[in-house]
C-alpha cells in the first residue's frame, strides 16, 4: 500500500517526538509535585493533583481480574487507569507501542541518560553488547515480570509492583512513600541506561510486554525495501531497541517501539527504504 503520509512527515515527526517526550517528562513531574502539594493544601489550581497510579495505564491491566471478578478495582488504582490503558490498546492495534516511544517518561529518561553514556563513554563503548544468545533470552524475562505481577495482584487484591516500580519511585522519591526496593531498582535502572539502551524497557517492563504483543498484527508497520537498501546499517545502529532492521522485510520484533528513529525520513540513507506504511506483508 501506498505510503499515506506526506514526503518529509517523518523528519518533522521525530523532531516531534522530543518535544512530545519533554511534554510528558514534564507534566508528569509537575503533576507528582502538585499531589504532593495537594496533600498540604499548597496546590497549584490550574494543575491536576491526581495521584500517579491514577496516571498509569498498566494500573488499569493490573486491575483487569478484580474488576471482572467483582466489578472494582485494586486498592489505589483508579477509573482513569482503565480509560488510559483502552486508550493505549487502541493506539497499539493501530500504530504499535506509541505509548512507549513517545509518551512513557520512563522511557524519556533512559534516553537522556544514554546520551549522557555516549558523551562520557564515546559511541563505540557507551551500548554495552550482551552476548546475543543471552541477550535474546533476556528479552522475554519481561513477561515473567508481567505474569508475577498480574498473579501477585490478583492474589493480593493490593498494588505490589508499586514497591518495585522505578517508574513510580522516579516521581515520588521525594514523599518518603517509596519503598527501599524501588528506589534501588530505579538506582539500577538509570545506572545501567549509561552503558545499554533502555534496559527497563528491554528486560523488565509489563507494560512494554503487553504493548509489545500488538506488533504482531498492528495496522500500520515499519516495512524495509530490499531493492534499494543498501545493508549498511544505520537503521539498527538508531534503534533504541537494538533491533536488526537491515534484516528484516517487515519489523514484527515485540519490543519495537515504534519510535520510527530508523525510517528513510529519520536515519536511513537510502530514501523510501525503510518506511512506515498501513499493511505489509
Amino acid at each position: 500500500m501506498k505510503n499515506p503520509f506526506p514526503k518529509r512527515f517523518f523528519r518533522r515527526q521525530i523532531w516531534i517526538r522530543s518535544i512530545v517526550q519533554i511534554f510528558f517528562f514534564l507534566l508528569i513531574a509537575l503533576i507528582s509535585i502538585n499531589h504532593t502539594l495537594a496533600e498540604t493544601g499548597k496546590s497549584i489550581p490550574v494543575l491536576s493533583s491526581a495521584s500517579l497510579h491514577a496516571l498509569c495505564p498498566f494500573g488499569g491491566v493490573v486491575t483487569i481480574y478484580q474488576y471482572v471478578a467483582s466489578g472494582s478495582f485494586v486498592q489505589k488504582i483508579h477509573e482513569s487507569s482503565f480509560i488510559l490503558m483502552i486508550i493505549g490498546f487502541l493506539l497499539a492495534v493501530l500504530f504499535g507501542p506509541v505509548f512507549c516511544g513517545w509518551v512513557c517518561p520512563f522511557g524519556t529518561i533512559q534516553e537522556w541518560f544514554a546520551k549522557i553514556g555516549r558523551a562520557l563513554f564515546g559511541r563505540k563503548r557507551f551500548n554495552l553488547r550482551i552476548p546475543e544468545k543471552f541477550d535474546a533470552v533476556l528479552r522475554y524475562l519481561r513477561y515473567l515480570v508481567l505474569a508475577w505481577v498480574i498473579y501477585m495482584t490478583a492474589a493480593s487484591g493490593t498494588l505490589i509492583f508499586a514497591n518495585y516500580d522505578p517508574y513510580y519511585a522516579l516521581f515520588n522519591f521525594w514523599t518518603g512513600e517509596v519503598a527501599v526496593t524501588g528506589l534501588a531498582v530505579l538506582g539500577i535502572t538509570l545506572a545501567a541506561s549509561l552503558v545499554i539502551e533502555r534496559p527497563w524497557c528491554k528486560y523488565a517492563c509489563p507494560y512494554g510486554a503487553v504493548l509489545g504483543i500488538f506488533n504482531l498484527f498492528r495496522v500500520f508497520r515499519i516495512r524495509r525495501v530490499e531493492a534499494t537498501c543498501k545493508l549498511d546499517g544505520a537503521c539498527d545502529i538508531v534503534c533504541p531497541m537494538n533491533i536488526k532492521v537491515s534484516q528484516k522485510r517487515i519489523v514484527r520484533d515485540h519490543q519495537c517501539i515504534s519510535c520510527l528513529e530508523c525510517t528513510s525520513e529519520a536515519r536511513c540513507p537510502a530514501a523510501g527504504t525503510v518506511e512506515f506504511v498501513a499493511g505489509g506483508k
